[in-house]
């Protein structure tokens, strides 16, 4: 089963890498200018938040995402959900829009989340990626998919940020 589940993880790594190319290049733009970057993840998408804070690499100068009283248009925010049709990311990408705030959204789907990013990157996750003996499928590794994303962020923004120093 662990044969498959990789064989099944590169397969989706290699599908967000074609599908979001031109995604994850202006996501990163949009990112390196702002003055702060804020990282929200919602639910199990808090890996995310821990590893750009707490991770062996951190993203300089990120921070989690908390009173978005605080979070002006020259900032940016970096937005990690499950699904896009997410009420909980829905209501942030709202109140992030009605304020100017520029920000990237990572999630799975073609919800409202989609519509209210500036970049939306999609997690190209419908359903778990391993089947069972009933034919439902199992293996819904959103938050594995979000930090193959983050990273990819990360890598393009360090790489443009380097480029004018």
């Amino acid at each position: 089963m662990l044969k498959m589940f990789t064989t099944q993880l590169t397969g989706l790594f290699k599908r967000i890498e074609d599908k979001a190319e031109f995604a994850f290049e202006d996501g990163a733009r949009l990112l390196a200018q702002g003055h702060t970057l804020y990282i929200i993840g919602l639910r199990e998408m808090k890996a995310v938040e821990f590893e750009a804070l707490e991770g062996a690499e951190p993203f300089k100068g990120a921070v989690v995402l908390g009173d978005l009283d605080k979070v002006t248009s020259a900032d940016r925010v970096l937005l990690f959900s499950r699904l896009s049709d997410d009420e909980d990311a829905v209501h942030v990408g709202q109140a992030l829009q009605e304020k100017g705030i520029p920000f990237v959204a990572v999630s799975a789907g073609a919800g409202r989340l989609v519509e209210l990013a500036d970049v939306h990157i999609d997690l190209q996750l419908s359903k778990g990626l391993l089947p069972d003996d009933e034919g439902n499928r199992y293996g819904y590794p959103s938050s594995m998919a979000s930090l193959f994303v983050y990273y990819g962020l990360k890598f393009t923004v360090d790489e443009i940020l380097a480029e004018y120093e």
